[in-house]
């Protein structure tokens, strides 16, 4: 049971960002406002929303999870977004910001047309659904079933569900990255508060390591490992990682409140290199900590007993106050980005009419629907993969392939065309449904889900190609502005010869590589 104390912290943190939310309800009046807070996010609040949006209760509970019962090699999906994070700053960020897009689904349509806009949105709104929103309340759940252990899972979900809805009805997108600029700094000292209990319950991170088996601090495992194959780090990796900083409407959306390009490239480059951290703060400790609890029966236990059982009273509290606003602002973010592609990719294609007013007050209802749906499918998410985080990459890598695809051909292939892009989504998307059948439902199929990735990318990406030879090409000035050519970088290096090195996210963004691959050298 929670102390006196812990109790006061929780609930006066929590009352804290209502605040805030009640705050911001007066600046969200119109629908770009509200639903992506255009221009209102300096460089340092992108970078800290961006890693703490991806270090919510899903991730706490996930990595740590996985690498109590794994080992290290999970951090493998975390560093993958320092490597993808300055492609998207070079080719995507510039295109998506001149475009001034509401949506993913909104810019793929300019490029490919409507089918290709409902088709992707509509996959969208699935992922979102029962990936983002179903496993955050799964994860949040977990953690906070502890202090109502009588209640069942889905009345902890239907819960939290409800106190997320709430602080994003009443402060918008705008609200949410606020918190999620606090919300950063908040964890990362949580998180480290809590390393620090780890391993000085076990004499300290020397002594910690030193009685792991080694194959539990390697990033590269062998090619027959059943959780991270080295294979896994050239094919189903990159694409899902790719996907998810890149074509992925809930990071995206956080990418278009940037005040600017400039600002857009140094946050989402400051949220990559807060990513490497991720490996001391989290998964280290989570993968020493089965030297504290060895016998535990389900791997995502790890992060609550970490806390209830190592912190000390008043801690506690702090912990499960950031814990809880930061998976409030995670899943406000996730029905935001979704009611987003409801409201702005269905309905108002089906009302073209409707004032700011109305499509606002249609997005809170679409709020509301979308918690309910998360709400009924969290529960199921226990029935699968062994942990959380092994759940949500798994279902990532059969279905997000196509988008991939489709996305990239459009963005470098001028031949790419709309009726190829039609083909390559069908074809990939039959290719991952097969995929995920025969492999993780039936077991016929011998392939690891990261292998598989690149499998249903392949097939998506050449029936795109290959389709677009039998309809007509897109009309070239229309799609010119909606593609990478190589005068864009040509020009952009003579506007760089002007800006100081440290400011130059192209410098930035080497500096970021190469202190991401010396991590993992020394860890392989």
């Amino acid at each position: 049971m929670l102390s006196g104390i812990d109790i006061a912290i929780l609930a006066g943190y929590v009352a804290a960002i209502i605040a805030v939310g009640l705050w911001h309800r007066r600046r969200s009046e119109t629908a770009s406002a509200h639903f992506l807070a255009r221009e209102s996010a300096s460089w340092p609040r992108m970078g800290f929303a961006l890693y703490a949006s991806t270090l919510g209760a899903t991730s706490l509970v996930g990595l740590t999870g996985t690498a109590y019962a794994h080992g290290i090699a999970v951090f493998a999906y975390e560093w993958m977004a320092a490597l993808v994070l300055p492609v998207f700053c070079v080719f995507i960020l510039p295109i998506y910001l001149s475009s001034r897009v509401f949506t993913v689904p909104e810019f793929l349509e300019r490029r490919y047309g409507r089918f290709v806009r409902t088709y992707v949105s509509g996959l969208t709104v699935v992922l979102e659904l029962f990936l983002e929103g179903a496993g955050g309340l799964f994860g949040g759940a977990i953690l906070f079933q502890s202090l109502v252990p009588g209640w069942p899972l889905w009345a902890v979900c239907g819960l939290l569900a409800g106190l997320s809805g709430l602080f994003l009805l009443l402060g918008g997108l705008r609200g949410v990255i606020l918190v999620e600029s606090v919300q950063g700094v908040v964890v990362v000292t949580m998180c480290a508060a809590l390393a620090w209990c780890v391993f000085a319950a076990l004499g300290g991170p020397g002594e910690a390591l030193a009685r792991l088996e080694p194959e539990r601090l390697k990033l590269i495992m062998g090619p027959d490992d059943a959780t991270m194959p080295w294979i896994g780090l050239v094919t189903g990796i990159p694409l899902i990682g790719f996907y998810y900083w890149c074509a992925n409407q809930s990071m995206v959306q956080r990418m278009l409140a940037a005040k600017s390009l400039d600002h857009g490239r140094w946050g989402s480059l400051m949220g990559g290199a807060m990513k490497l951290t991720t490996l001391f703060l989290v998964i280290l400790p989570g993968a020493a900590a089965v030297l504290l609890f060895p016998d535990l029966d389900n791997p995502d236990q790890v992060f609550p007993k970490m806390v209830f059982g190592l912190l000390p009273q008043g801690l506690v509290g702090i912990v499960l106050a950031a814990c809880l606003i930061s998976i409030l602002s995670s899943l406000a973010s996730v029905y935001n980005a979704t009611s987003t592609l409801l409201t702005m990719d269905f309905i108002r294609r089906l009302r073209p009419g409707l004032d700011d007013r109305s499509l606002i007050r249609i997005g809170r209802v679409m709020i509301v629907v979308v918690m309910a749906v998360t709400v009924a499918w969290a529960p199921q998410i226990g029935l699968f993969k062994d942990t959380l985080w092994q759940y949500l990459q798994a279902v990532m890598c059969y279905f997000v392939p196509p988008v991939a695809a489709v996305f990239l051909a459009g963005l470098f292939l001028r031949q790419a065309n709309g009726g190829g892009a039609r083909i390559g989504l069908v074809a990939g998307t039959v290719a991952g449904v097969c995929g995920f059948v025969g492999i993780e439902i039936l077991d016929v199929v011998p392939l690891h889900f990261q292998v598989a990735a690149l499998v249903v990318f392949g097939v998506a990406l050449v029936g795109t190609i290959v389709g677009s030879r039998f309809f007509p090409p897109e009309d070239e000035a229309r799609i010119r502005p909606l593609m990478y050519a190589p005068g864009l970088w040509q020009a952009e290096t003579e506007r760089l010869k002007s800006v100081k090195p440290w400011l130059n996210y192209r410098y930035l963004s080497l500096g970021l590589i190469g202190l991401t691959l010396a991590l993992v050298f020394v860890f392989r």
